[in-house]
């Protein structure tokens, strides 16, 4: 196991500065995460979400991984991309969706329950119809189950393959601590093992389709500014590293070939980012802030 890494000041500034950036909204109050003191988050600090959610590697890698595979749904990919803010503003979407991401398993559950709350409401104003005439609702328990579902998968995916390995134990663990948060949200049919994940991945055989959005989402993420600029050259193989994480079958389906994913050298290198990344201790952000909240020591979830 590598040591703890404590920063030196100036570079743990830095670091953090770029968090707030990328987690915090621009505009109005930002997320207090060490508030209120003794507060419960709905997920338990000794949970697989909490060890896995602190890598930024394992975020941004599975986050990708999971927009891509909700692309490949049609109209979930018609409700993202018609539907909000992504092409017009993807940081800004970027932004609150990882906000979103951290509430729902560090924030207290005086913060995260009306986050939720106030998401599902504007999910409750988007129907539409696919290009090939289906009409659907943001709401569908249906569409709400896979949206999750493809967030446990490559968060957890992310953090096994690129941090360090997850036993199938684990996997199940993850996927029922996300549970009660994915009914919140309205996604009532959420795997919570990973025989259900599997099982509902295999009924979206015939589901799933190719689309051009799917590449100009990729675009989107090559170059769309994320990183601090010293590691702007990371982007591209964070993209590529995400697609590695598809399943075969739905790579094949969506026309992601061996050219998208990691060439030899770069898979090491995500390997060396991802198991660093989970050893620096970032005291002011929200898993250092929310352990400080539960009067639990600042590396708590790098012991």
């Amino acid at each position: 196991m590598l040591p703890i890494i404590w920063l030196p000041r100036s570079v743990q500034l830095s670091l953090e500065a770029s968090s707030t950036a990328l987690l915090q909204p621009t505009e109005g109050r930002k997320v207090d995460f060490s508030r209120p003191l003794g507060e419960a988050a709905l997920v338990s600090p000794d949970s697989i979400s909490w060890r896995i959610f602190k890598n930024p590697i394992a975020l941004l890698v599975g986050g990708i991984a999971a927009v891509i595979l909700e692309l490949a749904e049609p109209a979930v990919r018609t409700g993202v991309w018609k539907h909000s803010t992504f092409v017009a503003d993807p940081m800004g979407r970027l932004r609150r969706t990882g906000l979103a991401a951290m509430v729902t398993v560090y924030g207290a559950r005086s913060i995260a329950q009306p986050m939720i709350e106030s998401v599902v409401r504007l999910h409750a104003r988007v129907t539409g119809e696919t290009p090939a005439g289906e009409r659907f609702s943001a709401t569908d328990v249906r569409l709400l189950s896979w949206v999750h579902a493809t967030a446990s998968f490559g968060f957890g995916q992310a953090y096994s393959r690129y941090v360090s390995a997850l036993s199938s134990r684990d996997f199940d663990a993850l996927y029922l601590e996300g549970a009660p948060a994915s009914r919140l949200y309205g996604a009532l049919d959420a795997p919570r093992s990973g025989v259900e994940l599997t099982a509902l991945f295999d009924s979206m055989k015939g589901r799933l389709e190719p689309s051009d959005i799917i590449f100009q989402f990729l675009g989107i993420m090559r170059s769309t500014p994320t990183f601090p600029m010293p590691l702007r050259w990371m982007q591209p193989i964070v993209v590529r590293a995400a697609v590695e994480l598809i399943p075969s079958w739905i790579r094949d389906c969506l026309g992601l070939t061996a050219s998208h994913g990691l060439r030899p050298q770069e898979k090491v290198l995500m390997r060396m980012a991802g198991a660093v990344a989970d050893r620096i201790v970032l005291p002011e952000s929200p898993p250092a802030q929310s352990c400080r909240r539960l009067g639990l020591p600042r590396a708590y979830l790098y012991g």
